[in-house]
């Protein structure tokens, strides 16, 4: 019993110092010897493309539910994007918003930097969710490429452009934007967006990037697959089915979304627990990328999305195991003093926010807390206690990354 309980004590250890902390390094490894090709003469031709009729079509999907704090803003900075007008077009989705979202966007599209980007509001009394929205709108987008957006997030003038060169290549299906914060307070999740945005790159050099990010990521039109209406994470989903049928989805790290909407600690802790939710459906629906046919992409897809759905059950085992061994064992005692003084500095610093002022902390605590949100809304899933239903919440479900 002994050697089984230490088996399970050092196989669990290992795979979360690997999801952590080993599989990084080797991405990071990778990427070094692999670079992405970068885009030429990006900056120099920014503003002047000398045959936009070699440009692809773009539609920007913007789906909207209670946004009124914010619509008005993205309005104007989709109509400040560089791109041809005649191959460019905005449709922002109203999902039955109970504010002002559709009286201020009609508002806006009529302001004078509007007038020459054609923008459709499409209002619906009812609300029905975003993947039915999704699943309405899509199928009938007649441009060559579809951009999906959130409402809160800002987009760089240059980003169609970008997206536009990557799609020249026949091979690739979805475009990834670099996820940024408005508000750098936030300086727990900053650090987690900018390792992600570093390992979206490394992956992007391997295979493919492991989903997108609902603030900005471009898709090929006629990739996209209908989604079932109990989808958590649509923009996990979305572009790993692309991944699927064969096409790759890469990286662009000067393509940004700038995310206004700053997130409070408690409607951030929820948020969580549904995107940790979203994160057990996707490993359950996915289950066919683990194959090796997909070779880098089904290494990434193990060793990022379906580790981080089991390390809480795997830092369970670890702290189980070794509270049995530790009453036979100094080290194992050790190992459990550890791991009690982890979580409990965890739960301190919860409880007491100044504790965060200091940055191991604050990553500790994000970490942690990351992890307690993946275990009980992974449950929630599995259990039927999450479906696909818009729930109004700052930053929305969209973000699938954190969790």
């Amino acid at each position: 019993m002994q050697v089984l309980l230490m088996g399970l004590f050092w196989t669990s250890a290992f795979l979360i110092v690997y999801h952590h902390a080993i599989y990084p390094l080797i991405l990071r490894w990778w990427a070094k010897r692999h670079p992405l090709p970068e885009i030429e003469d990006c900056s120099a031709t920014l503003y002047r493309t000398t045959d936009n009729s070699v440009l692809p079509s773009i539609t920007i999907i913007i789906p909207a539910y209670n946004e009124a704090e914010w619509i008005a803003d993205k309005i104007r900075n989709c109509a400040s994007l560089d791109y041809p007008r005649d191959k460019l077009s905005v449709v922002i989705i109203n999902d039955g918003s109970t504010d002002d979202t559709a009286t201020i966007a009609e508002s806006a599209i009529q302001e004078a930097i509007c007038s020459d980007t054609l923008f459709t509001i499409v209002n619906h009394k009812d609300n029905k969710g975003k993947i039915c929205r999704l699943n309405e709108s899509l199928p009938v987008v007649d441009s060559t490429i579809t951009c999906i957006s959130d409402v809160s997030a800002l987009i760089s003038i240059d980003a169609l452009k970008l997206a536009a060169t990557h799609f020249e290549d026949s091979k690739v299906g979805v475009v990834n934007s670099t996820y940024q914060l408005l508000d750098q307070q936030q300086r727990g999740e900053s650090l987690y967006w900018r390792y992600q945005n570093q390992l979206k790159y490394s992956e992007s050099t391997l295979g493919s990037t492991i989903g997108a990010h609902g603030a900005l990521y471009f898709i090929r039109t006629g990739l996209f697959e209908a989604l079932p209406f109990n989808t958590i994470n649509d923009d996990f989903i979305i572009p790993m089915n692309v991944v699927r049928a064969g096409y790759q989805a890469v990286y662009e790290s000067n393509m940004n979304a700038i995310e206004m909407e700053p997130t409070e600690a408690a409607q951030d802790f929820k948020r969580r627990l549904r995107i940790s939710a979203g994160n057990m459906q996707q490993l359950l629906v996915l289950l066919p990328l683990f194959s090796p046919q997909y070779k880098g992409t089904a290494l990434t897809f193990f060793s990022g999305k379906g580790l981080r759905v089991l390390t809480p059950y795997l830092m369970l085992i670890c702290l189980v195991t070794s509270a049995i061994l530790a009453k036979s064992s100094t080290l194992f005692l050790g190992l459990l003093v550890i791991q009690g003084s982890i979580y409990l500095t965890a739960a301190a610093s919860v409880l007491i926010p100044a504790l965060q002022s200091f940055t191991a902390i604050r990553a500790l605590t994000y970490l942690v807390v990351g992890h307690t949100a993946n275990l009980i809304g992974g449950l929630r899933y599995l259990v039927g206690l999450e479906n696909g239903a818009w729930k109004r919440t700052p930053q929305q479900e969209n973000h699938h990354e954190k969790g």
